[in-house]
């Protein structure tokens, strides 16, 4: 894949009119307004499209169409719903190269981690949905009574730039194998791959006012939706500052509020971890899409008397990271998604310097040879305080902070030792031992050296790092509410 490539992407999609539409009741229409956005490449830092914006009118209008749909919809048999997310689940397979192009474009993934991880890994929510769609008991019988478990209603979904299609699929998913009609707001900083997935969901032949889409800005459409009446749930991935205004814009309404926000995810290697699995893999979880996952592993918890030896193989990890142009299959890491977030990893690197954290790899600044574009140095720093910045504070980019420490029940500690609680790794030979540190950490979901990544496993946080769990079963269930029916008598039927 080249320039090229992308290049007639843009050309597709501005031919087709979509970049001037929203979806909304089955059609693409025109919003209300005139606002516009640029997308921006943030490996040249060039516009490359621009985008149409919606307002409160069109979160309006597309309600009104979602809470008409959902009158249908959510008495739909489950094995109709599973059969269009069969469908949408081979159509992503098929375009699959069309939608790595435009991630790569619209937020720099290298076009290897597009083809992947964030192609494959997204159409896996959506097959996961489908399975979940037949096989959910939707109603059982218990003690004399019908449990019955129903869609909740219309549901705003909110995604982030930094997995744009992975994270739609994830709510899209099981909002529809649940029964739910939906209004979804991508990021305005990665709108493409949204656009090419309502195609989809189009071509598949889901319903009128089923899905709507609504392009437009947090504080313009994301906090229409959260206010709205007529909005039964909210879900949103993103910032901390973004999901603590968006659920005191629900609270009016009191509707149902998820929230995926902030990490900053330890990996603690015990003391008998084998450091030449355990290390390379650290580095690579922590820098995968650049830094820019949520629960990537950025704070290394490792034996002070093994310190050395982690910091060497930890920088020869780095090293061996290809910077470079996103489109060239030999990049392993390109730009991060925008100029704020290269800012930001910048401001970072420079406050770690400043708190007396010990620099052992990259550094500010762009790497060399990369003049333009939001391309970060992957920087390691060592012997950082538990209480520095970069220790406490979700970053998003390429830097990982080396904590040392002398006892597991201080790494514990260490661990725990933050407002977040999304995500966490543990690395040992004995597995007893490290399932015992594993449920020490409050976290929604913790890693045992380095298994596969399990589209099953519920995903979630404790305290600052949100609420409510998306994957699997669990994903499902949040977008039901459940029905007790006594007097029952027999089995449902």
């Amino acid at each position: 894949m080249g320039n090229g490539d992308a290049t007639r992407l843009v050309e597709q999609l501005t031919s087709s009119g979509l970049l001037d539409r929203l979806y909304i009741g089955g059609e693409w229409v025109l919003p209300m307004g005139h606002d516009r956005t640029s997308v921006i490449d943030p490996s040249t830092e060039d516009a490359i499209a621009e985008i149409a914006l919606g307002n409160a009118q069109d979160v309006d209008e597309a309600v009104i169409a979602a809470r008409s749909a959902f009158k249908t919809w959510s008495v739909s048999s489950p094995q109709s719903r599973a059969a269009l997310l069969g469908r949408v689940h081979s159509l992503i397979l098929e375009r699959a190269e069309l939608f790595a192009q435009a991630i790569s474009l619209e937020m720099g993934a290298a076009i290897s981690t597009a083809r992947s991880a964030q192609v494959p890994m997204a159409a896996e929510h959506i097959r996961v949905a489908r399975d979940n769609a037949g096989s959910y008991p939707f109603v059982i019988h218990r003690e004399g009574m019908a449990l019955m478990r129903e869609a909740i209603g219309v549901c705003g979904l909110i995604t982030p730039w930094n997995w744009p299609l992975y994270q739609i699929t994830a709510k899209v998913g099981p909002a529809l194998a649940a029964g739910c009609t939906i209004v979804l707001k991508p990021s305005e900083l990665s709108p493409l791959s949204a656009l090419l997935f309502t195609q989809v969901l189009r071509d598949a032949g889901i319903p009128p006012g089923v899905f709507n889409l609504v392009n437009g800005s947090g504080p313009e459409v994301g906090a229409a939706l959260a206010a709205h009446p007529d909005v039964d749930m909210i879900s949103i991935t993103g910032s901390n500052r973004a999901g603590v205004l968006v659920a005191q814009a629900a609270a009016p309404t009191v509707k149902r509020v998820a929230q995926e926000l902030g990490g900053k995810s330890p990996n603690l290697i015990l003391p008998d971890a084998d450091l030449a699995r355990a290390v390379p893999a650290g580095v690579a979880a922590g820098f995968r899409n650049v830094g820019q996952s949520c629960s990537a592993p950025t704070r290394m918890i490792v034996p002070r008397e093994r310190l050395a030896e982690v910091e060497r193989i930890a920088c020869e990890a780095a090293a061996a990271l290809v910077v470079g142009d996103p489109r060239s299959p030999q990049t392993t890491h390109g730009p991060v998604a925008n100029r704020a977030q290269f800012k930001r990893v910048q401001e970072m690197i420079d406050a770690g310097i400043t708190e007396g954290a010990r620099l052992i790899c990259g550094g500010p600044g762009r790497p060399q040879g990369l003049e333009r574009g939001f391309y970060a140095r992957p920087t390691i720093f060592s012997n950082v305080g538990p209480q520095m910045r970069i220790a406490q504070e979700e970053i998003f980019g390429p830097v990982l902070a080396i904590i040392p420490y002398d006892s597991v029940d201080e790494a514990v500690e260490i661990a725990n030792d933050t407002v977040y609680g999304l995500g966490a790794h543990v690395q040992g030979r004995e597995l007893a031992a490290a399932r015992a540190v594993a449920a020490r950490i409050r976290s929604g979901q913790v890693h045992i050296n380095n298994p596969p990544w399990n589209p099953h496993a519920p995903f979630g946080g404790y305290k600052h790092s949100g609420n409510g769990r998306e994957y699997g079963v669990e994903g499902l269930q949040e977008y039901l509410e459940t029905k007790s029916i006594l007097g029952w008598q027999g089995e449902p039927g």
